[in-house]
Protein backbone atom coordinates (compact mmCIF):
# COMPACT_ATOMS: atom_id res chain seq x y z
CA UNK A 1 0.00 0.00 0.00
CA UNK A 2 2.81 2.40 0.90
CA UNK A 3 4.56 1.61 -2.39
CA UNK A 4 1.35 2.26 -4.38
CA UNK A 5 0.82 5.57 -2.53
CA UNK A 6 4.42 6.51 -3.15
CA UNK A 7 4.10 5.70 -6.86
CA UNK A 8 0.87 7.70 -7.13
CA UNK A 9 2.50 10.66 -5.39
CA UNK A 10 5.47 10.51 -7.77
CA UNK A 11 3.21 10.44 -10.82
CA UNK A 12 1.19 13.42 -9.55
CA UNK A 13 4.35 15.34 -8.66
CA UNK A 14 5.83 14.78 -12.12
CA UNK A 15 2.57 15.86 -13.76
CA UNK A 16 2.47 18.99 -11.60
CA UNK A 17 6.01 20.07 -12.39
CA UNK A 18 5.60 19.35 -16.10
CA UNK A 19 2.49 21.52 -16.17
CA UNK A 20 4.14 24.18 -14.00
CA UNK A 21 7.25 24.29 -16.15
CA UNK A 22 5.41 24.37 -19.46
CA UNK A 23 6.06 27.66 -21.21
CA UNK A 24 3.09 30.01 -21.27
CA UNK A 25 1.96 31.22 -24.67
CA UNK A 26 4.12 34.17 -25.69
CA UNK A 27 2.37 37.53 -25.84
CA UNK A 28 2.50 39.55 -29.07
CA UNK A 29 5.02 42.40 -29.00
CA UNK A 30 4.09 45.78 -27.55
CA UNK A 31 1.99 47.55 -30.24
CA UNK A 32 4.14 50.70 -30.17
CA UNK A 33 7.02 51.94 -32.29
CA UNK A 34 9.75 54.40 -31.38
CA UNK A 35 9.53 57.91 -32.81
CA UNK A 36 12.45 59.47 -30.99
CA UNK A 37 14.72 59.20 -27.96
CA UNK A 38 14.83 62.80 -26.76
CA UNK A 39 17.97 63.57 -24.67
CA UNK A 40 17.28 64.73 -21.13
CA UNK A 41 19.57 66.72 -18.83
CA UNK A 42 21.08 65.40 -15.64
CA UNK A 43 22.61 62.16 -14.50
CA UNK A 44 21.68 58.55 -15.25
CA UNK A 45 19.57 58.31 -12.10
CA UNK A 46 16.05 57.13 -11.32
CA UNK A 47 12.91 58.74 -12.76
CA UNK A 48 9.46 58.34 -11.25
CA UNK A 49 5.96 59.60 -12.07
CA UNK A 50 4.91 61.76 -15.00
CA UNK A 51 1.82 63.94 -15.42
CA UNK A 52 0.35 65.39 -18.62
CA UNK A 53 -1.68 68.61 -18.77
CA UNK A 54 -3.93 68.43 -21.88
CA UNK A 55 -4.71 72.14 -21.61
CA UNK A 56 -1.14 73.43 -21.81
CA UNK A 57 0.39 70.36 -23.44
CA UNK A 58 3.04 70.25 -20.73
CA UNK A 59 4.40 66.96 -19.45
CA UNK A 60 5.89 67.05 -15.94
CA UNK A 61 8.52 64.39 -15.24
CA UNK A 62 9.92 63.52 -11.81
CA UNK A 63 13.69 62.97 -12.02
CA UNK A 64 13.89 61.44 -8.57
CA UNK A 65 17.62 60.73 -8.53
CA UNK A 66 18.45 64.34 -9.43
CA UNK A 67 15.74 65.91 -7.19
CA UNK A 68 14.42 67.79 -10.18
CA UNK A 69 11.15 68.15 -12.10
CA UNK A 70 11.57 68.34 -15.87
CA UNK A 71 8.96 70.00 -18.08
CA UNK A 72 8.49 68.78 -21.65
CA UNK A 73 6.21 70.63 -24.09
CA UNK A 74 4.40 67.94 -26.06
CA UNK A 75 3.12 70.46 -28.62
CA UNK A 76 6.61 71.76 -29.41
CA UNK A 77 8.24 68.39 -28.66
CA UNK A 78 11.02 69.93 -26.64
CA UNK A 79 12.17 70.43 -23.05
CA UNK A 80 11.06 73.84 -21.75
CA UNK A 81 11.83 73.75 -18.04
CA UNK A 82 13.94 72.35 -15.23
CA UNK A 83 12.79 72.79 -11.63
CA UNK A 84 15.65 71.89 -9.25
CA UNK A 85 15.62 71.40 -5.50
CA UNK A 86 12.56 69.13 -5.27
CA UNK A 87 14.23 66.68 -2.92
CA UNK A 88 13.87 63.02 -4.02
CA UNK A 89 10.78 63.91 -6.06
CA UNK A 90 8.43 60.96 -6.53
CA UNK A 91 4.95 62.06 -7.56
CA UNK A 92 3.96 64.85 -9.95
CA UNK A 93 0.46 65.97 -10.85
CA UNK A 94 -0.65 68.69 -13.26
CA UNK A 95 -3.95 70.36 -12.35
CA UNK A 96 -5.14 72.24 -15.46
CA UNK A 97 -8.02 74.03 -13.71
CA UNK A 98 -5.57 75.64 -11.27
CA UNK A 99 -2.73 76.27 -13.70
CA UNK A 100 -0.50 74.50 -11.22
CA UNK A 101 1.44 71.30 -10.84
CA UNK A 102 2.24 69.54 -7.59
CA UNK A 103 5.27 67.44 -6.73
CA UNK A 104 5.96 65.25 -3.71
CA UNK A 105 9.41 66.07 -2.37
CA UNK A 106 9.89 62.83 -0.48
CA UNK A 107 13.35 63.82 0.76
CA UNK A 108 11.76 66.70 2.69
CA UNK A 109 8.36 65.10 3.41
CA UNK A 110 6.74 68.03 1.62
CA UNK A 111 4.52 68.75 -1.36
CA UNK A 112 5.59 71.57 -3.69
CA UNK A 113 3.03 73.70 -5.54
CA UNK A 114 4.42 74.85 -8.91
CA UNK A 115 3.17 77.66 -11.17
CA UNK A 116 2.79 76.24 -14.70
CA UNK A 117 3.44 79.65 -16.31
CA UNK A 118 6.93 80.29 -14.98
CA UNK A 119 7.70 77.07 -13.03
CA UNK A 120 8.18 78.99 -9.77
CA UNK A 121 7.55 77.28 -6.44
CA UNK A 122 4.40 78.79 -4.94
CA UNK A 123 4.25 76.85 -1.69
CA UNK A 124 5.74 73.98 0.29
CA UNK A 125 3.23 71.97 2.31
CA UNK A 126 3.81 69.18 4.87
CA UNK A 127 3.09 65.88 3.15
CA UNK A 128 3.37 63.23 5.86
CA UNK A 129 6.14 60.66 5.98
CA UNK A 130 7.33 59.59 2.50
CA UNK A 131 4.74 61.34 0.29
CA UNK A 132 4.37 59.61 -3.08
CA UNK A 133 1.32 59.61 -5.40
CA UNK A 134 -1.00 62.60 -5.82
CA UNK A 135 -4.65 63.02 -6.83
CA UNK A 136 -6.92 66.09 -7.11
CA UNK A 137 -10.61 66.37 -6.30
CA UNK A 138 -12.06 69.24 -8.40
CA UNK A 139 -15.29 69.21 -6.38
CA UNK A 140 -13.71 70.06 -3.03
CA UNK A 141 -10.49 71.55 -4.49
CA UNK A 142 -8.45 69.21 -2.32
CA UNK A 143 -5.24 67.39 -3.10
CA UNK A 144 -4.79 63.89 -1.67
CA UNK A 145 -1.25 62.61 -1.13
CA UNK A 146 -0.28 58.96 -0.63
CA UNK A 147 1.88 58.93 2.47
CA UNK A 148 3.38 55.53 1.75
CA UNK A 149 5.43 54.75 4.83
CA UNK A 150 3.34 56.89 7.20
CA UNK A 151 0.32 54.72 6.29
CA UNK A 152 -1.92 57.75 5.73
CA UNK A 153 -3.37 60.00 3.07
CA UNK A 154 -2.59 63.68 3.52
CA UNK A 155 -5.31 66.15 2.49
CA UNK A 156 -4.31 69.61 1.23
CA UNK A 157 -6.65 72.54 0.59
CA UNK A 158 -5.40 74.01 -2.71
CA UNK A 159 -7.14 77.35 -2.03
CA UNK A 160 -4.86 78.00 0.94
CA UNK A 161 -2.08 75.46 0.14
CA UNK A 162 -2.35 74.09 3.67
CA UNK A 163 -2.68 70.59 5.07
CA UNK A 164 -6.19 70.20 6.46
CA UNK A 165 -6.39 66.51 7.38
CA UNK A 166 -4.42 63.30 7.81
CA UNK A 167 -6.42 60.12 7.19
CA UNK A 168 -5.10 56.97 8.83
CA UNK A 169 -5.35 53.96 6.48
CA UNK A 170 -3.94 51.19 8.67
CA UNK A 171 -1.77 50.21 5.70
CA UNK A 172 1.04 51.45 3.52
CA UNK A 173 -0.47 53.76 0.92
CA UNK A 174 0.00 52.91 -2.74
CA UNK A 175 -1.31 55.17 -5.46
CA UNK A 176 -4.32 57.47 -4.92
CA UNK A 177 -6.85 58.25 -7.70
CA UNK A 178 -10.08 60.28 -7.89
CA UNK A 179 -13.36 58.97 -9.30
CA UNK A 180 -15.48 61.91 -10.55
CA UNK A 181 -18.62 59.79 -10.93
CA UNK A 182 -18.91 58.64 -7.31
CA UNK A 183 -17.00 61.62 -5.93
CA UNK A 184 -14.80 59.17 -4.02
CA UNK A 185 -11.04 59.11 -3.68
CA UNK A 186 -9.57 55.61 -3.96
CA UNK A 187 -6.30 54.49 -2.39
CA UNK A 188 -4.33 51.26 -2.74
CA UNK A 189 -3.91 49.81 0.76
CA UNK A 190 -0.92 47.88 -0.45
CA UNK A 191 0.06 46.01 2.71
CA UNK A 192 -3.56 44.84 3.15
CA UNK A 193 -4.28 44.01 -0.51
CA UNK A 194 -7.39 46.18 -0.39
CA UNK A 195 -8.85 49.20 -2.15
CA UNK A 196 -9.95 51.98 0.22
CA UNK A 197 -12.65 54.52 -0.69
CA UNK A 198 -12.48 57.97 0.91
CA UNK A 199 -15.27 60.54 1.23
CA UNK A 200 -13.41 63.79 0.41
CA UNK A 201 -16.11 66.09 1.81
CA UNK A 202 -16.24 64.32 5.16
CA UNK A 203 -12.51 63.56 5.05
CA UNK A 204 -13.03 60.03 6.26
CA UNK A 205 -12.78 56.45 5.01
CA UNK A 206 -16.10 55.36 3.52
CA UNK A 207 -15.39 51.72 2.62
CA UNK A 208 -12.71 49.10 2.04
CA UNK A 209 -12.75 46.34 -0.58
CA UNK A 210 -10.64 43.16 -0.81
CA UNK A 211 -8.50 42.50 -3.89
CA UNK A 212 -8.23 38.69 -4.06
CA UNK A 213 -5.42 37.54 -6.32
CA UNK A 214 -3.32 40.64 -5.62
CA UNK A 215 -0.12 40.92 -3.64
CA UNK A 216 0.80 44.49 -2.70
CA UNK A 217 -1.44 46.71 -4.89
CA UNK A 218 0.63 49.78 -5.69
CA UNK A 219 -0.34 51.24 -9.10
CA UNK A 220 -3.92 52.41 -9.70
CA UNK A 221 -5.98 53.86 -12.53
CA UNK A 222 -9.69 54.80 -12.51
CA UNK A 223 -11.56 54.52 -15.81
CA UNK A 224 -14.55 56.52 -14.60
CA UNK A 225 -16.78 56.45 -17.73
CA UNK A 226 -16.67 52.63 -17.91
CA UNK A 227 -16.86 52.29 -14.09
CA UNK A 228 -13.68 50.26 -13.90
CA UNK A 229 -10.53 50.49 -11.80
CA UNK A 230 -7.21 48.77 -12.47
CA UNK A 231 -4.75 47.89 -9.72
CA UNK A 232 -1.16 46.86 -10.41
CA UNK A 233 0.15 44.33 -7.89
CA UNK A 234 3.93 44.57 -7.63
CA UNK A 235 4.21 41.58 -5.29
CA UNK A 236 3.01 39.01 -7.84
CA UNK A 237 3.14 40.79 -11.24
CA UNK A 238 -0.61 40.96 -11.74
CA UNK A 239 -3.05 43.59 -12.97
CA UNK A 240 -6.53 43.39 -11.48
CA UNK A 241 -9.72 44.64 -13.12
CA UNK A 242 -12.12 45.98 -10.49
CA UNK A 243 -15.76 46.71 -11.33
CA UNK A 244 -16.83 49.96 -9.64
CA UNK A 245 -20.51 49.04 -10.01
CA UNK A 246 -20.29 45.61 -8.38
CA UNK A 247 -17.29 46.64 -6.24
CA UNK A 248 -15.40 43.43 -6.88
CA UNK A 249 -12.51 42.01 -8.86
CA UNK A 250 -13.60 40.77 -12.30
CA UNK A 251 -10.29 39.91 -13.97
CA UNK A 252 -6.64 39.10 -13.30
CA UNK A 253 -3.96 39.66 -15.95
CA UNK A 254 -0.22 38.99 -16.10
CA UNK A 255 2.21 41.90 -16.51
CA UNK A 256 5.95 42.49 -16.10
CA UNK A 257 7.62 41.98 -12.71
CA UNK A 258 7.08 44.80 -10.23
CA UNK A 259 4.43 46.78 -12.14
CA UNK A 260 4.30 50.44 -11.18
CA UNK A 261 2.77 53.27 -13.24
CA UNK A 262 -0.39 52.99 -15.36
CA UNK A 263 -1.49 55.34 -18.17
CA UNK A 264 -4.66 55.30 -20.24
CA UNK A 265 -5.36 56.52 -23.78
CA UNK A 266 -9.10 57.20 -23.51
CA UNK A 267 -9.70 57.76 -27.24
CA UNK A 268 -8.05 54.48 -28.23
CA UNK A 269 -9.23 52.62 -25.14
CA UNK A 270 -5.70 51.46 -24.34
CA UNK A 271 -4.17 50.90 -20.93
CA UNK A 272 -0.38 50.84 -20.56
CA UNK A 273 1.34 49.20 -17.58
CA UNK A 274 5.03 49.97 -17.00
CA UNK A 275 7.13 47.87 -14.64
CA UNK A 276 10.39 48.05 -12.73
CA UNK A 277 11.58 45.01 -14.68
CA UNK A 278 11.47 47.10 -17.87
CA UNK A 279 8.57 45.15 -19.39
CA UNK A 280 5.68 47.30 -20.67
CA UNK A 281 2.27 45.75 -21.35
CA UNK A 282 -0.63 47.17 -23.37
CA UNK A 283 -4.29 46.27 -22.92
CA UNK A 284 -7.36 47.13 -24.97
CA UNK A 285 -10.96 47.51 -23.85
CA UNK A 286 -13.04 44.38 -24.28
CA UNK A 287 -16.61 44.33 -23.02
CA UNK A 288 -16.60 45.23 -19.35
CA UNK A 289 -12.93 44.36 -19.08
CA UNK A 290 -9.64 44.43 -20.97
CA UNK A 291 -7.55 42.05 -23.07
CA UNK A 292 -3.78 42.07 -23.49
CA UNK A 293 -2.63 43.48 -26.83
CA UNK A 294 1.04 42.76 -26.30
CA UNK A 295 4.10 43.35 -24.14
CA UNK A 296 7.84 43.87 -24.62
CA UNK A 297 10.98 44.60 -22.66
CA UNK A 298 11.68 48.30 -23.24
CA UNK A 299 14.67 49.22 -21.07
CA UNK A 300 16.01 48.83 -17.56
CA UNK A 301 13.61 50.31 -15.01
CA UNK A 302 11.18 51.61 -17.64
CA UNK A 303 8.53 51.85 -14.93
CA UNK A 304 6.92 55.23 -15.72
CA UNK A 305 4.53 56.00 -18.59
CA UNK A 306 2.31 58.86 -19.79
CA UNK A 307 0.11 59.46 -22.85
CA UNK A 308 -0.71 62.75 -24.60
CA UNK A 309 -3.70 63.83 -26.69
CA UNK A 310 -1.97 62.75 -29.92
CA UNK A 311 -1.60 59.15 -28.65
CA UNK A 312 2.12 59.62 -28.12
CA UNK A 313 3.43 57.52 -25.25
CA UNK A 314 6.32 58.78 -23.11
CA UNK A 315 8.85 56.71 -21.15
CA UNK A 316 11.68 58.46 -19.24
CA UNK A 317 14.66 56.09 -19.37
CA UNK A 318 17.46 56.71 -16.92
CA UNK A 319 20.32 55.14 -18.82
CA UNK A 320 20.34 54.60 -22.56
CA UNK A 321 23.92 54.26 -23.74
CA UNK A 322 25.12 56.29 -20.77
CA UNK A 323 22.54 59.10 -21.01
CA UNK A 324 18.99 59.76 -19.74
CA UNK A 325 16.39 60.07 -22.51
CA UNK A 326 12.66 60.51 -22.97
CA UNK A 327 11.54 57.74 -25.29
CA UNK A 328 8.58 58.83 -27.41
CA UNK A 329 6.48 56.11 -29.03
CA UNK A 330 3.26 55.92 -31.07
CA UNK A 331 0.82 53.08 -31.78
CA UNK A 332 2.21 50.73 -34.40
CA UNK A 333 -1.15 49.88 -35.94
Amino acid sequence: MKERKGLLFSILAVAFFVAWGRAAPASPPLPLRVVKDYPLPGRTTRFDYESYDPKSGLLFIAHLGDSEVLVFNTKLQKLVGEIPGVSAVHGVLAVPSLGRAYASATGRDEVFAIDERNFHILAKIPGGHYPDGLAFDPMTHQLFVSDELGRTDTVIDTATERRVATLRLGSEAGNTQFDPVSGRMYVDAQSLNRLIAINPKAKRIAASYPLPGCEHDHGLYIDAPRRMAYAACDGNAKLLSFDLRRMQVTGIHSVGRNPDVLAFDAKLGRLYVASESGVVAAFGEKGRGIAKLGESYLAREAHSVAVDAQHRVYFPLQDLNGHPVLRIMIPAD
